[in-house]
């Protein structure tokens, strides 16, 4: 596959940095949409948006540097580096420092956090098929030996690959981030679709968590193990953990509660 998109003189454009920003654009773009038909004024979720990325990225470049501290001591200018760097535990980081900051973004801006999480749960979807598609151009959370029978079967020879993500070279292996980003879109597509027929407000958060821990947790079986941890013996690796609290979270948001009406502010 890609790793680097293209060249400007010495400079390497990473297939990943410019596929995880596309999908930060389509979110963005697509955020306006959903944020009018659940009724919300668009620009609160913008600039929420906006916030929540910022810290996303914090989060995880102050979790490499701390995780990392030793050796930039004494090699600081490794730091520019750190970027190309993908890692299960970077994907948590962001996504608890966005948590936080969305949380609290919501309260100041008096945004109903029901609606908000419906409006924000196709755009969130849609980034994320875009950075498993970076991610297979750049051979990032590759998957397991496919054999030699599966016609379908990716084989990465670029040693940048192998430099930046431990992509193993020279052997066919499933196309999991390919898996996981077709099954993405479909339920982008899916949640976008049934927004505006949602009973409730919080319903399309609801499915989004569910559908999100099922594609994860499924997609793991075919993606390799390197750094992602395993508890229960061998059973279940970390992602799919967190899958099953995502699915039991959307559960929750699903199950039938007393009606209340939501203030909107346009």
């Amino acid at each position: 596959m890609h790793p680097v998109l293209f060249h400007i003189g010495p400079i390497l454009i990473p297939s990943y940095g410019v596929l995880g920003a596309l999908g930060v654009l389509a979110a963005l773009f697509l955020a306006q949409r959903t944020a009018r038909v659940a009724g919300i004024d668009p620009t609160k979720i913008w600039n929420l948006s906006i916030i929540a990325l910022f810290a996303a990225l914090i989060g995880q470049r102050l979790t490499l540097i701390v995780a990392n501290w030793s050796v930039l001591q004494k090699h600081p200018s490794w730091t520019f580096g750190l970027a190309m760097v993908h890692h299960p535990l970077l994907a948590a980081a962001g996504a608890v420092a966005a948590l936080i900051v969305a949380a609290i973004c919501i309260r100041v801006l008096k945004l109903p956090p029901s609606s908000t999480a419906d409006a924000l749960s196709a755009p969130l979807i849609l980034g994320l098929a875009f950075e498993q598609f970076g991610a297979l151009l750049a051979g990032s959370g590759y998957g397991t030996d496919a054999g030699p029978r599966l016609p379908w079967a990716v084989t990465y020879s670029s040693p940048i690959a192998a430099r930046w993500s431990g992509t193993p070279l020279g052997v066919a292996l499933h196309p999991v981030q390919a898996y996981a980003a077709l099954a993405f879109l479909s339920l982008a597509v899916f949640l976008f679709l049934w927004l505006p027929l949602r009973r409730r407000a919080g319903d399309i958060a609801g499915i989004c968590l569910m559908g999100l821990g099922t594609i994860i947790y499924i997609t793991e079986i075919w993606r390799d193990s390197e750094g992602r941890g395993f508890l229960f013996r061998g059973l279940l690796d970390a992602p799919q953990i967190a899958a099953v609290l995502f699915v039991l979270t959307g559960a929750l948001l699903l199950l039938e509660r007393k009606p209340r009406t939501e203030s909107t502010h346009v």
